[in-house]
């Protein structure tokens, strides 16, 4: 098929593809302990229907966790193999007064589609839909799509998933459709992604609750304990202060400070910490934040001195880093400044290892050429990501000669993880093109 043939192809589609998008953001699929499970049993069955509407031979597969989808189609004789990722579980919707909208009804406003997973990830899943569905039987390559259901709990149980269907899953390019572009009318690939160490401090400093006119005074509370312990984590500047994690400069977008305030929602007067350059901060440079903290609600602390607190904190890794050796540097950290003597114990909750992918060569080209066309001639910009896709990681260690390909959906107003997700649906479509394009540039490139 021409190139306008399939730009044709996917504008024909389009209407069917929304339709079956806000079908699937209406499954509140979360894959949490605490959450309906049932709601991801769907999820992963709508998902099958879709792949198997596009004559994909189907099955929905787990092993000790949530339900993944797999879905195949046999390559032309001579012709490459193109693995599809995408994931169909989305993040808990939060405190749904937080939203203007019912977070799993998806509603329109102002050419954005907003409702949780409208963005992250199932418009990654129905990206792949419709580049299937605008080819129809005349897909130049063959298709693995691969549609994990746990990815935003950690995916526990993907390793155990690709090595038990490895041979299913060996392809020649491999596209993971979980990122974002630049912005709205600049696409992007992702070559770089930090990792990931989550863990928990916890801290005692008493057997039990006491008063606090009693005794307060000489005894160290445990919250006290547990602020002035998270206070050394970062210096004066907001620079991790953590002997032992790696971090470099340089990278080579300029993201200027105030779009990067503007997208994050920064207060007015709240300063930025660390030093370098944005991107430097956000891709290339470890960061520590404080996710949570046990202690009583102020509405309900009475006064006494609490005996223990307990923070969750995440760490997220430069590329570079190995996910063991950051964690023991955390922990080293704490235990050498836990003050007053606490009781101090740290537990490591999860993690995931940092990557950088080597975009140069023929397939990574086509990828470009594909990305230029869809975008009417603007060229992609190469970024990284502060998050992390640790199974990236995997995937270039049992596949390493396939071409890995980081793309998405999201683009900076997306607010993926937060309240009023939403998708931009204008930049929707040309992400659609852009992957039936580069099924068929990939065709052109590999086929013997």
């Amino acid at each position: 098929m021409s190139e306008s043939d399939l730009r044709a192809a996917i504008r024909r589609e389009m209407p069917g593809v929304r339709t079956d998008l806000e079908r699937l953001v209406r499954i509140p699929g979360v894959a949490f302990e605490g959450f309906d499970h049932s709601h991801v049993e769907r999820s992963a069955e709508a998902v099958a229907e879709l792949l198997r509407g596009c004559g994909l031979d189907t099955e929905i597969v787990r092993h000790g966790g949530q339900p993944a989808v797999i879905g195949r189609k046999a390559a032309p004789a001579g012709a490459p193999t193109v693995l599809l990722y995408a994931h169909h579980d989305v993040q808990p919707a939060g405190d749904p007064a937080l939203w203007t909208s019912d977070p799993f009804e998806p509603v329109e406003r102002d050419g954005r589609l907003y409702g949780r997973g409208a963005a992250d990830d199932k418009a990654g899943v129905m990206a792949h839909v419709a580049a299937l569905r605008a080819f129809g039987d005349q897909l130049p390559v063959g298709v693995v799509v691969f549609v994990e259901g746990e990815e935003e709990y950690g995916s526990d149980s993907l390793d155990t998933i690709i090595h038990e269907h490895l041979e299913e899953l060996r392809s020649d390019v491999i596209v993971i459709a979980d990122s974002g572009n630049w912005d709205i009318g600049q696409p992007a690939l992702t070559t770089s992604l930090r990792g990931l160490v989550n863990l928990f401090a916890e801290v005692k400093v008493l057997k039990s609750a006491v008063h606090s006119g009693m005794f307060g005074g000489p005894v160290p509370d445990a919250l006290i304990t547990l602020a002035r312990l998270l206070s050394t984590l970062h210096d004066d500047d907001g620079e991790v202060a953590v002997t032992g994690l790696v971090g470099r400069e340089g990278a080579s977008v300029d993201y200027p400070a105030d779009r990067f305030r503007h997208e994050a929602g920064i207060l007015d007067g709240v300063e930025l910490i660390g030093k370098g350059t944005i991107t430097d901060r956000i891709w290339t440079k470890p960061s520590v934040s404080v996710l949570g903290i046990d202690a009583p609600r102020t509405l309900e602390a009475a006064n006494a001195l609490q005996p223990t607190a307990k923070a969750k904190i995440s760490v997220r890794l430069a590329p570079g880093d190995d996910p063991k050796s950051a964690f023991e540097a955390v922990r080293a950290h704490l235990e050498k400044n836990v003050p007053w003597g606490a009781s101090l114990e740290v537990t490591l909750e999860s993690d995931g290892a940092p990557c950088v992918i080597d975009a140069t060569g023929p397939v990574y080209d086509a990828a470009r050429a594909a990305f230029s066309s869809a975008w009417d001639g603007t060229d992609p910009v190469d970024m990284g990501v502060g998050g992390s896709i640790p199974f990236i990681a995997t995937f270039q260690e049992l596949f390493p000669g396939a071409a890995i390909l980081v793309t998405g959906v999201e683009d900076p107003h997306a607010a993926a993880h937060g309240p009023d997700e939403s998708l931009h649906l204008g930049e929707f479509e040309k992400v659609c093109v852009a992957e039936a394009l580069l099924l068929k540039n990939v065709a052109e490139t590999l086929t013997k």
